[in-house]
C-alpha cells in the first residue's frame, strides 16, 4: 500500500515567510509531509517549473445575497465557487445578510440552505448586521459567535443597511464582549445623499457620476468615525475595500496610536480608475464599473500599491459582487438609466483576483511572492479564525494547493470565465502568471481552466476566534 495518496514533485513551495524546493506528500486530504523527495504515492503530480502555493482565501465575496427589489445577483453558490476554483481560490467567505425585520438566526439558516450541496470549494460565512434589535444583540449575535460565526460586517451607508452612530457603538460593544471581529464598510451616508441630490439637480446622472457622489472625503470621514467608535469600546476592526490614500492615512494614524485596525483592498483599486466609469462617451457602459467605494485616480492607485508593499494592507480580497449588465434584474434595472443611484453597486472579480495581483504585483516587481501569499491566503486565515487548517503549507493543514505557472501569459476574457455575470470589468487585460491546478483537501477541483466534478465537494467551515482579538 502506498504511503501517500498524492505526491507533488519538483515545484517551488512558497509561503508567507519563505520559498524553497520541496516535494509534498498528501494523505487523507491533508499535507502529510514536506520533504526533499516523496517516492511512494498512488498518484504523482509533476510541478516542475511551477510554484506550489497555499490555496487562495477570498475573505470578502457576495453570493446569492438579497440586493433590493427586482435585483438578482448573478452568482449562486455553484457558479461562484466554480469561478473561485478556476481562479486558484480554495475558500470563500460570503455574507449571511440580515434583512431588516428578520431574525438573524433565520437569515443564517436560510443562507445555509442556498449553499447546501452547491460548493466546489470550502466556504465560511461572515454575518451582516442591519437590524441590531435587543433580541439580536442580547441573544442571537452572541450565540452565533459562539457557534463559529466569529466575524460580521456593518455598513455606514445604503438605506437598507446603514447603522446610526449609536447602533454602531452598541454593536461594537457586543463584538468586544464576544471577541468577534467587525468589518466596516466606511462611507458617509448623509454626505453621499447630499452629493447625489446635488448631482441629479444639475443633470449629472450618467454612471460616471457615481464616483463624484462618493469622493474620497466621505470614505476618509467614515473611516475616522469608525476607528473612533472602535477606540471608544477598545475593539479591533477591519476597514474593508479601501480605495485610496485618504482612508489609508486614517488607518496609519490609528496604528501609530496603538489601535488594532486592519485594512483590506481589492483589484478594482489597482487596475481600474474613475475614467472607466465614463463608458464610451459618458454612456450607460460605465455601469459595468459601478461599485462602492468607486475606483479613483492614478495617484490613488499608486497609494494602494505603496500600502500593499509596506504592510498597510493586511488583506487583498475581491469584493466580488456580481450583477449581469444586460439584464433588467441587474445593472440595467428599472430606473438605472435615469440616474446612477439606481445602478446596483458591485462588480465580479472572484476568478481574476489572484491573476491580477500576481501579474501587476509579483511579475512587475511591486510586491514579493511571499507578500502575495500573505495577502491572499495566510493573513485571511489568521485574521478570520481558519489558521492553521487553511492558508499555509505546513504538515497537518488541509491540502488546499494551487500550482501556479509564473510565466504563463493570458488575456482575461469573459468567454473564458466561470462566474454568472455576463461581463468582466477586466476584459482584455493581459496578465503574466496563472493557476494551472487547484486542489481542495486533496482533490483536484480545477485544472487548465477546466473545473472538474459537480458541486458538493466543498464543505462549510466553522471558525475559531480571530487571532486579532
Amino acid at each position: 500500500m502506498a504511503e501517500f495518496d498524492i505526491a507533488i514533485r519538483g515545484g517551488t513551495v512558497c509561503t508567507a515567510a519563505e520559498r524553497f524546493r520541496a516535494d509534498l506528500g498528501i494523505r487523507n486530504g491533508r499535507i502529510a509531509t514536506i520533504t526533499s523527495s516523496v517516492l511512494d504515492a498512488k498518484r504523482v503530480i509533476d510541478a516542475s517549473g511551477l510554484l506550489i502555493l497555499p490555496g487562495g482565501i477570498d475573505a470578502h465575496v457576495h453570493v446569492s445575497q438579497p440586493s433590493g427589489e427586482d435585483v438578482v445577483m448573478a452568482d449562486d453558490f455553484a457558479s461562484a465557487t466554480r469561478s473561485a476554483a478556476a481562479g486558484g481560490t480554495t475558500t470563500i467567505m460570503p455574507f449571511a445578510l440580515q434583512e431588516k425585520g428578520r431574525s438573524l438566526r433565520e437569515c443564517v439558516r436560510a443562507y445555509h440552505a442556498l449553499a447546501e450541496g452547491q460548493l466546489h470549494v470550502d466556504t465560511s460565512f461572515h454575518l451582516i448586521i442591519s437590524d441590531p434589535t435587543p433580541q439580536v444583540l442580547g441573544q442571537e449575535l452572541p450565540a452565533l459567535v459562539r457557534d463559529g460565526y466569529t466575524s460580521f460586517k456593518v455598513f455606514m451607508t445604503y438605506d437598507d443597511l446603514v447603522l446610526s452612530d449609536r447602533e454602531l457603538i452598541e454593536v461594537f460593544d457586543v463584538a468586544r464582549r464576544e471577541r468577534a471581529l467587525v468589518m466596516v464598510h466606511a462611507e458617509g451616508h448623509d454626505a453621499i445623499h447630499h452629493l447625489t441630490r446635488k448631482l441629479e439637480e444639475e443633470g449629472n446622472t450618467a454612471p460616471y457620476f457615481h464616483g463624484p457622489s462618493r469622493p474620497q472625503i466621505v470614505e476618509r470621514e467614515a473611516t475616522h468615525r469608525a476607528i473612533s467608535h472602535a477606540e471608544l469600546v477598545d475593539l479591533p476592526i477591519v476597514i474593508v475595500h479601501v480605495s485610496g490614500e485618504q482612508a489609508m492615512e486614517q488607518i496609519q494614524w490609528a496604528r501609530r496610536r496603538g489601535r488594532r485596525v486592519f485594512a483590506e483592498t481589492c483589484p478594482q483599486y489597482i487596475v481600474l480608475t474613475e475614467d472607466d466609469l465614463r463608458g464610451l462617451n459618458m454612456d450607460f457602459e460605465g455601469a459595468k464599473y459601478v461599485c462602492s467605494p468607486p475606483p479613483r485616480d492614478r495617484d490613488s492607485q499608486e497609494a494602494i500599491w505603496r500600502g500593499l508593499s509596506d504592510g498597510t494592507f493586511d488583506l487583498f480580497s475581491s469584493d466580488h459582487c456580481p450583477f449581469r449588465y444586460a439584464d433588467k434584474h441587474g445593472k440595467d434595472r428599472p430606473g438605472a438609466r435615469t440616474s446612477f443611484r439606481w445602478v446596483p453597486n458591485g462588480i465580479p472579480g472572484i476568478e481574476t483576483r489572484l491573476p491580477i495581483l500576481f501579474s501587476e504585483g509579483v511579475s512587475k516587481g511591486r510586491i514579493t511572492l511571499e507578500r502575495f501569499v500573505e495577502l491572499t491566503a495566510t493573513n485571511p486565515a489568521r485574521l478570520y479564525g481558519l489558521h492553521p487548517r487553511k492558508g499555509s503549507i505546513i504538515p497537518g493543514a488541509d491540502a488546499d494547493i494551487v500550482l501556479w505557472d509564473p510565466a504563463k501569459h493570458e488575456t482575461i476574457r469573459q468567454e473564458r470565465l466561470h462566474h454568472g455575470a455576463d461581463y468582466t470589468p477586466y476584459e482584455g487585460m493581459a496578465v503574466v502568471g496563472w493557476p494551472v491546478l487547484t486542489m481542495v483537501r486533496g482533490r483536484i477541483v480545477a485544472e487548465d481552466a477546466r473545473v472538474s466534478g459537480d458541486p458538493g465537494w466543498g464543505v462549510y467551515l466553522e471558525r475559531s476566534l480571530s487571532t486579532a482579538v
